[in-house]
This record gives C-alpha cells, sequence and structure tokens, in this order.
C-alpha cells in the first residue's frame, strides 16, 4: 500500500512541478506573397537571452498552419522571468523584429509583427490547433 501512495505522489509531483506558464508574449509571422520571414533571429536572440541571463528553460510554443503561405506564430513563456528580464525580453524582442522588417531584401517576404501589449494567456492556447513545443 505505501508503494502504490509513494507511486502516486511522485506521478502526481512530476505533473505539478512542471513547466506551465501561464501568460506569453506572441510574435506573429505574416506573408505578402512568398512565404513568411524566417524565424532564426529571434530565436537567436532569445537564445543568447537565455544564455546571458542563466535561465535553465525558456518555453517557446509554434502554432503553424495559420494560413495557406506557411504563417506561423510563437508563443514565448514569462511567468519565470523577474520583472527586469521580462522588460529587457521586450526591449529586445521588439529590436530584433523591427530590424528584420527593416532589413528585407525582398518586399515579397512577410512581415513579422510583435506588440507587447498583447499577451497570450494558457486558456487561449488550450484549443488551438497545430501547436507544438520548438525545438531547434
Amino acid at each position: 500500500m505505501k508503494k502504490i501512495l509513494l507511486a502516486a505522489a511522485l506521478f502526481c509531483s512530476t505533473f505539478f512541478f512542471s513547466q506551465k506558464n501561464q501568460n506569453y508574449l506572441k510574435i506573429s509571422y505574416t506573408s505578402i506573397c512568398c512565404g513568411p520571414a524566417s524565424e532564426k533571429p529571434s530565436i537567436s536572440y532569445l537564445k543568447e537571452f537565455k544564455r546571458k541571463n542563466q535561465i535553465r528553460s525558456m518555453e517557446i510554443l509554434m502554432q503553424k498552419g495559420m494560413g495557406r503561405e506557411g504563417e506561423f506564430e510563437l508563443y514565448v513563456g514569462t511567468d519565470f522571468l523577474t520583472v527586469n528580464q521580462r522588460k529587457r525580453l521586450v526591449r529586445g524582442l521588439t529590436a530584433s523584429v523591427s530590424n528584420q522588417n527593416n532589413s528585407k531584401k525582398s518586399q515579397n517576404i512577410g512581415n513579422i509583427n510583435f506588440d507587447p501589449a498583447d499577451i497570450t494567456h494558457q486558456e487561449d492556447l488550450m484549443n488551438a490547433k497545430n501547436l507544438t513545443i520548438y525545438k531547434k
């Protein structure tokens, strides 16, 4: 009986302590004619931010299938960041997105939209289709 209770407690604590963000920043990749812009500059900034601020894990979700030309959205979890880290993340993402939008080689490549005030909650993502954990 003790083994069953111990196993149940271990199983329940695994779900309780798993990373679950409630608030996400949304980065939208839209298309004009020939597909969306690359997510590599934003992802490289997020990896650099994670390394510089010594963050153990940062939750990044990707929702594909938003349109015919490969539009997608990235969601970055912000619950485990301090206030200063969140401000620096927003400032850096804003700079990265505007830099990428302004330095497009072709006008046919889509835009990237990022609004720091647009916070997506976990309830909004519960019924989202094609939502996966970003791994690259």
